[in-house]
């Protein structure tokens, strides 16, 4: 199974424009609803893929029984689910299945569909449907397999607005990348139109990539584009390793950027101006933490103590954080690589918070392991031109996307946070 995202700092994101006077605010036409989960929610474990189940073996015969049971407990603690390809009967078959193992083992599951048309802009998780048309077909399928009424997490794509056509043209050569974005944007709106018609229940979250990529208000007008308003919210952070903390604050500012931008009761100057909404690179970069409380006091300035500001949680887009590898935050390195490639295996990162939506944030509706904790992100290479193998592991070549990765599983469990 495909699982990787390919989640490489962007640091070019759009500066915001920063105006700190007051403005007014109306209510949203559309919100998400507040968080429907309860506290105590508990998600659904897919049975352990083989991969970890022979390291499992593996490590007991070699009598690391220690590190054979941190492996057990790894894989049985709740994630989500991959649905990466197939036809549209086969997708069908295999929601259904997933589906209907949560409602015997009473839980809430976390499904991820990640099919789109030109994924991963020709990365090592590269490929999906044929065209628009077959990605409908396969989203009908993969809809029609979600048991009505069932409460369900779906995640919408992952990277697939934070990495358009647009933002990689050479991946398409010969191709209108204007019409793949518009068509990858149609394509995400339809999937989550399509899950809603097929069960109101389900939860749907558009992806947005993580706080250390797109600016906030580039990533929010991406995500209204793809009709954000009309689901749950969206997901931050999915198979990449920035700290919770900080990805709470980001999403909390896309939520409110939306807001802001989308209703305006002083003559519509604002609307659709989500180049104003500051972002975690004012003043200076994602990385400066100590900068980010200048972004708060913007939001709390412009939204939160506004003339009319939202005046419940239910009137913004709420969302869900992937905590399944960054226990140990994101990875750096001295080393000279062509390109590092953060995203890809990094060493030394550790399981993250356990899944709960006991989340004591407002707008965060729950903590999820969404990538599957020990599978690789692919056959990195440090973009060392030539190369086949990762210095990073000792010269190996990594595991392809999405197969077991025996070395990275461990270390990961063994490095977690808490």
């Amino acid at each position: 199974m495909i699982t990787s995202r390919r989640t490489r700092l962007a640091l070019a994101a759009a500066t915001a424009v920063l105006t700190l006077g007051q403005v007014a605010t109306i209510p949203s036409a559309a919100a998400s609803e507040a968080s429907p989960l309860t506290p105590d929610t508990t998600f659904y474990t897919p049975p352990p893929s083989a991969g970890s189940q022979h390291q499992i073996r593996h490590l007991i015969k070699a009598h690391r029984n220690h590190a054979a049971q941190l492996i057990r407990d790894m894989v049985g603690t709740p994630q989500a689910v991959w649905f990466t390809s197939g036809t549209p009967n086969v997708v069908k078959k295999k929601a259904r299945e997933a589906s209907q193992a949560a409602k015997r083992a009473h839980a809430v599951p976390t499904l991820v569909i990640y099919n789109v048309p030109g994924r991963d802009c020709s990365q090592y998780s590269s490929g999906g449907a044929g065209s628009d048309v077959a990605y409908e077909a396969w989203v009908d399928g993969f809809a029609a397999g979600l048991q009505e009424g069932q409460r369900s997490i779906v995640i919408v794509e992952p990277d697939g607005l934070a990495n358009l056509p647009s933002d990689c043209p050479a991946a398409y050569p010969g191709q209108d990348v204007a019409a793949l974005t518009a068509g990858r944007i149609a394509d995400i709106r339809y999937a989550g139109e399509a899950i809603k018609a097929a069960n109101p229940a389900a939860l749907v979250y558009l992806d947005a990539g993580h706080s250390a990529w797109h600016s906030v208000g580039d990533i929010a007008q991406r995500l209204d584009q793809a009709g954000v308003r009309d689901f749950q919210g969206f997901s931050v952070n999915v198979s990449n390793y920035q700290p919770t903390p900080q990805l709470e604050q980001y999403g909390s500012w896309i939520a409110k950027c939306i807001y802001y931008a989308n209703n305006d009761a002083e003559g519509g100057w604002r609307l659709g101006h989500y180049d104003y909404c500051a972002s975690q690179y004012y003043p200076a970069t994602v990385t400066d933490y100590s900068t980010w409380h200048l972004t708060d006091e913007w939001y709390a300035a412009n939204v939160d103590s506004a003339a009319n500001p939202p005046t419940s949680s239910g009137q913004l887009a709420h969302f869900v954080v992937d905590t399944s590898r960054n226990g140990q935050g994101p990875w750096t390195t001295t080393t000279a690589y062509p390109d590092k490639q953060d995203w890809c295996n990094p060493p030394g990162r550790g399981l993250g918070l356990r899944p709960t939506a006991d989340t004591g944030a407002d707008l965060v509706d729950a903590l999820l392991w969404i990538k599957t904790p020990g599978q690789s992100d692919g056959q990195c290479n440090r973009g060392i031109s030539g190369s086949t193998t990762d210095p990073e592991w000792g010269g190996i070549v990594d595991p392809p996307a999405g197969s077991w990765f025996a070395r990275q599983a461990l270390q990961l469990a063994q490095l977690a946070v808490p």
